[in-house]
């Protein structure tokens, strides 16, 4: 198998080609703006739930309960003898010859992964568990991020709100009070949270112990390699109920019933911040210039930046322009909008895609590769080139590190 891998980087130039990855959510409802076909969001059966998400550069597995396909939420390459092999695998073979030294010595893994969410309403109100927690599982806390691109919102589904965090003036008790009355009907818990109006083109930190329940806008989302949460609320925007089983998710055996601990796993002096939305709102800010590139040939902005876990570019090309971009990290890549090439690789955005079609639109880029440069072309005459690059944890070009 490394002599394919070996032989398919040769041919790509130093790229890998991603398969797309489809997920379903049975709590969720698709808002079909991922650009899977409208025959194929039940691809997997009405039992497993619509498809609402693609995972990204993902070496992780979906957590979606007992009947999860053991290879659900993992990446494939596409290898040029026409082959297929995980992204988990391939890691696991050249070790740090893909990811780098630095993440290979930390973690042994390609540590972060991303992913759109498009959800026709809210999610519930609910929490990513911190490192402390997470361990008592077996599993890793999940920092994660979001961003709204406005090429997968062209329109807002029915919630394009949030809630995130808790009232400053909550109480341990009326949250307590709240969990214990999951099982009576809606708990009506969001009623101790602020919500925010999300806008395409901004996006939001959320650390692990935060409570909330993304809008229904497209979401993309680079997070921790983790799938680790727990549902808070019980009954949705428009009366759509959720599992009291996802209530305990992930709570260990002897903790099961201890609304004590559920009230334990949130970080409370960071959901009743008052300065929410001044510490965890990302605006995009120039992430800077490029070799043998200049601002009239391209603009590469930092779209998530706040975390520690992962980062996140937006990346546009403009018309009939060919630049040269480095990066110090290895990372994916996902194509929103135009066509081209990317080390001489086909590069176009695809329209509609079957469950088990093949696109050019996903590549990860190793590390030695992203350093070399990549070059990308924009063939339209008229329309940008556009792409979000996912990084892992404590990218230099960023300089945010763990505390």
């Amino acid at each position: 198998m490394k002599n394919r891998l070996t032989t398919t980087l040769e041919k790509n130039n130093g790229l890998l080609r991603l398969l797309p990855t489809w997920v379903p959510r049975s709590f969720c409802r698709p808002g079909k703006r991922i650009k899977l076909h409208p025959d194929d969001y039940y691809y997997l059966g009405l039992e497993r739930g619509g498809i609402d998400e693609r995972w990204f550069a993902s070496t992780t597995h979906a957590d979606n309960g007992e009947n999860t396909p053991e290879n659900e939420g993992l990446s494939y390459i596409i290898l040029e003898d026409g082959g297929r092999v995980t992204l988990l695998e391939a890691i696991d073979l050249f070790q740090d010859e893909i990811i780098g030294s630095r993440l290979w010595s930390e973690y042994g893994k390609w540590p972060m992964f991303s992913k759109f969410f498009d959800n026709e309403g809210p999610l519930p109100f609910h929490i990513h568990h911190r490192d402390e927690h997470a361990n008592k599982v077996g599993m890793e806390g999940k920092p994660e991020m979001y961003f709204f691109p406005a090429q997968v919102n062209n329109h807002g589904g029915e919630f394009p709100f949030t809630f995130f965090g808790l009232n400053p003036e909550t109480t341990k008790e009326e949250v307590r009070d709240a969990l214990k009355d999951f099982v009576k009907g809606d708990n009506r818990i969001t009623r101790l949270a602020r919500a925010f109006k999300l806008v395409p083109g901004t996006g939001w930190d959320v650390p692990p112990g935060t409570l909330h329940a993304p809008g229904s806008l497209c979401t993309y989302e680079p997070q921790f390699a983790s799938d680790i949460y727990a549902m808070y609320e019980s009954v949705l925007y428009k009366e759509h109920a959720v599992s009291k089983d996802l209530l305990w998710s992930n709570t260990p055996a002897d903790k099961l019933g201890d609304y004590d601990y559920l009230v334990d796993v949130i970080d409370w002096e960071l959901n009743t911040d008052p300065y929410f939305f001044e510490n965890r709102f990302m605006a995009p800010k120039p992430k800077g210039c490029n070799l043998n590139s200049s601002s009239s040939d391209y603009t590469e902005n930092w779209i998530c930046y706040k975390s520690w876990a992962c980062s996140a570019t937006e990346l546009t090309i403009y018309p009939e322009q060919e630049v040269t971009i480095t990066d110090n990290a290895a990372y994916g890549l996902i194509l929103l909008q135009g066509y081209g090439s990317i080390n001489e690789q086909p590069l176009e955005t695809p329209t509609l895609l079957r469950f088990t079609q093949e696109s050019y639109d996903e590549y990860f880029v190793p590390e030695c590769t992203a350093k070399d440069g990549v070059r990308i072309k924009n063939y339209s005459q008229s329309e940008p080139l556009v792409m979000l690059k996912h990084f892992g944890p404590e990218n230099p070009d960023l300089g945010v590190y763990r505390q």
